[in-house]
């Protein structure tokens, strides 16, 4: 199987699994570190250019689980996000990532946080290394394996 139909499959069975516990993905911890993951995925490589932010603005949008919160808040707090990322990176990347370690508290939450970092790394049909990069540090600030995620 071809990387490409890989990683298709693998962000496809991420959302499935993400729409399987919609009902357990409503806490605030777990939209705050959603959002800030979907910044930290579309800045990975230190720039943010206008698809990736229409990817996630489609993503809020349209993803069932990202529907128990209001689209309008969901996209002020990726763009919050993004503003620290832009404003200066590595320390913008260090309170995202504080952002993120908000949802270890429950397991079910943390991992649907990377699945859906895994989700926006592949939509455009390339998670490329430094949004693996990006992912990989953040199942470290949630206390998972990162090979669980074939990371």
């Amino acid at each position: 199987m071809a990387l490409w139909d890989r990683i298709k499959e693998s962000a496809s069975t991420m959302q499935t699994q993400l729409v399987a516990k919609k009902n357990d993905l409503k806490s605030g911890a777990f939209r705050d570190a959603s959002m800030a993951m979907c910044a930290l995925v579309a800045a990975a490589d230190g720039t943010v250019d206008p698809s990736e932010r229409q990817r996630v603005t489609q993503l809020i949008a349209t993803n069932e689980v990202l529907q128990n919160f209001p689209a309008d808040d969901l996209r002020r707090r990726f763009e919050d996000n993004l503003n620290k990322l832009a404003a200066d990176f590595d320390f913008g990347k260090v309170s995202v990532l504080q952002e993120i370690a908000k949802a270890k508290k429950k397991p079910a939450e943390a991992r649907a946080v990377i699945q859906i970092g895994i989700v926006i790394g592949g939509a455009d049909g390339n998670f490329d290394k430094d949004e693996q990069a990006v992912v990989r540090e953040a199942c470290f600030a949630l206390d998972l394996p990162p090979h669980e995620f074939d990371l």
